[in-house]
């Protein structure tokens, strides 16, 4: 709902909501949308947003047995709630793949103790009811890579409302910056993201989880100011309107630009290539993408942004051993110090 001040969410809070949410319609068949989610004190967009999950969930990991659940706008109907509600049987390799995730889960670093002490109570109940599965259990572990431990930082976070301190990778300029972020939310397209406000840069910024180098919890609060939470479901890149416009003109192989990058236009060029203008919030971001499509493309404006690509090319092709760069009249001269290998009939 536009204007609806930030609630940080995480992980957990919502598995909560969701499983509450199970419960509520099915004692609720054609329950009004606009009713539910006032219910759980959440935006129309949230609550479809969970509908959207829920069918992927049943009281099998081989499914057949999902919840069908769907809405017309207005209303929610639930098609199978007696089927679901039957008493849950596993099989024995779906009680081991139950038993081995919730003790890695258990074991992550900056989990809340409760919910720790809670998935491990669930876990010995499991157990139990498994028998000889909870044995093969015991022989297979899972390690998390570095982004769990970020994730459950993260996750801390957002519930304790503390800022976080971290060190981030940007690809766009690689370099390594130290940034304090006041967490709003963890966000999943395609990669798992934290959106926060930045104190560095003063603005809403969203981090790539697996892009973080260092992170710690901070003893200060967390205080973002009060943004209305932005719609993904076009993607994680949108631009706006007030971001600045680059115009960026393609050859042939460099097409795929208007497939992966967010514009507002992709006119055809008569060498079949397209002039393609765009919106970001960071100009300087694109230069990586000049070097990335090198004669099959270049940036055309703003002209300072045109420079800056040229010198970063120039500079990177100076980087080679034995290779000089000049530039006259507008016409990049690449020769090597050895001799012009033209003349040589190279």
């Amino acid at each position: 709902m536009a204007g609806k001040p930030v609630r940080p969410v995480n992980a957990i809070d919502q598995t909560r909501r969701m499983l509450s949410l199970v419960t509520y319609l099915k004692e609720r068949p054609g329950a009004r949308v606009e009713d539910v989610a006032r219910a759980f004190g959440i935006s129309e967009d949230e609550l479809v947003s969970d509908l959207d999950v829920l069918p992927m969930c049943g009281t099998s990991f081989r499914g057949g047995d999902l919840l069908d659940i769907d809405t017309d706008g207005e209303r929610i109907w639930w098609h199978n709630p007696d089927d679901v509600a039957e008493p849950l049987r596993i099989a024995a390799d779906e009680a081991t793949a139950l038993l081995v995730a919730a003790r890695a889960v258990a074991t992550l670093p900056g989990l809340r103790e409760s919910d720790r002490q809670a998935l491990l109570r669930a876990t010995a109940k499991v157990e139990t009811a498994s028998g000889e599965a909870a044995g093969a259990s015991a022989r297979l572990s899972v390690t998390f890579e570095a982004e769990g431990g970020v994730f459950a930082d993260v996750d801390r976070a957002i519930s304790e409302r503390r800022r976080l301190w971290i060190r981030y990778y940007s690809p766009a300029r690689d370099e390594v910056t130290e940034r304090e972020i006041d967490p709003i939310r963890l966000v999943s397209v395609g990669h798992t993201y934290v959106e926060a406000w930045c104190r560095r840069s003063e603005a809403r910024r969203t981090f790539r989880l697996d892009r973080v180098a260092e992170i710690k919890i901070l003893d200060e609060p967390s205080a973002p100011p009060e943004v209305e939470l932005r719609d993904l479901s076009e993607g994680l890149v949108q631009p706006a309107a007030e971001d600045p416009e680059v115009v960026v003109e393609v050859g042939p192989g460099g097409r795929w630009v208007a497939e992966y990058y967010p514009h507002d236009s992709a006119d055809e060029l008569t060498d079949g290539g397209l002039r393609i203008t765009l919106r970001t919030p960071d100009p300087a971001s694109l230069r990586r993408l000049a070097l990335r499509l090198g004669r099959d493309g270049r940036i055309v404006s703003p002209p300072e942004l045109a420079d800056s690509a040229r010198q970063a090319a120039r500079e990177a092709l100076a980087a080679y051993d034995g290779v000089e760069v000049q530039e006259s009249h507008g016409t990049r001269v690449v020769q090597e110090r050895q001799g012009d290998r033209q003349e040589q009939g190279l």
